[in-house]
């Protein structure tokens, strides 16, 4: 993020908090159901290590399950744009399997792999893998004809031409379904904390809703949306380094530079 951009958010931040502060303080809503951010802030800081903990522990699980989505899907997208036959088959399992609400399997998986912490893997996999494929399949065969043809002039043989061209051309897809992709990984594992666990920020939501306990769930809230802003600033660092060629990226200078 730009200074230019970092400073907006900052002040849309600060408004926020104000106006949050401000409804909380004049008791338009009971306390119960909207604590002030002070308050809030105060539960964080009377715990935080309990917290920090919990937040990494979903972390943990959430990258793990994002990182069998990605070589899953990358498997999976080749084999869709290399046959025709894969393709169909693939596809049809793939939107199957989408179309199912992953909290109705969540409870069957967490039966098959017990409440510890391969259940939510392979929740979070499942929920994200089906963003990376669709943009994956894309990027490989969004390629210029020419340069196709090209490949073949110059005796290129499939893998090849994959390796030179197709990849290279589809890592933008890539990106774009990863950052899709982690966020997605992220709601499978607290789905799969709220079904069934005894760790992570989804148990500890579960456990302040049953004692009323609103400041905590706001803070794993926010804990979970400073993960998800973590991942997904990340990836895009990453995709700015890998892909510093991208017409994305050199828009995204040309605007830092004064008129």
């Amino acid at each position: 993020m730009t200074g230019k951009r970092v400073a907006t958010f900052s002040g849309l931040a600060l408004a926020f908090l104000g106006i949050w502060q401000l409804v909380a303080g004049l008791e338009l809503v009971p306390a119960f159901m909207l604590p002030s951010p002070l308050t809030v802030m105060g539960t964080f800081v009377d715990a935080p290590t309990t917290f920090l903990k919990q937040a990494g522990h979903t972390a943990r699980i959430a990258l793990t399950g994002f990182a069998i989505s990605v070589f899953i899907g990358v498997v999976l997208a080749v084999a869709i744009t290399q046959n025709r036959y894969l393709e169909d088959i693939i596809f049809t399992l793939l939107v199957s399997m989408s179309s199912m609400p992953k909290v109705a399997i969540a409870p069957l998986l967490i039966i098959w792999l017990g409440v510890g912490a391969a259940s939510k893997i392979v929740i979070a996999a499942l929920i994200g893998v089906f963003a990376l494929v669709i943009e994956l399949v894309h990027g490989l065969r969004s390629i210029d004809q020419e340069m196709l043809d090209l490949g073949r002039v110059l005796q290129g043989n499939r893998w090849r031409m994959f390796a030179k061209i197709r990849l290279p051309h589809a890592l933008p897809s890539l990106f774009a379904g990863m950052k899709v992709s982690v966020s997605l990984c992220l709601i499978g594992t607290i789905v799969g904390e709220f079904v069934a666990s005894q760790h992570g920020l989804g148990h500890m939501i579960m456990v302040a809703q049953g004692q009323f306990d609103t400041p905590s769930i706001f803070v794993a809230l926010v804990m979970l949306a400073m993960l998800g802003t973590g991942f997904f600033f990340t990836i895009h660092m990453i995709e700015r380094l890998v892909l510093p060629w991208h017409v994305s990226h050199r828009t995204d200078r040309h605007a830092e530079v004064p008129a």
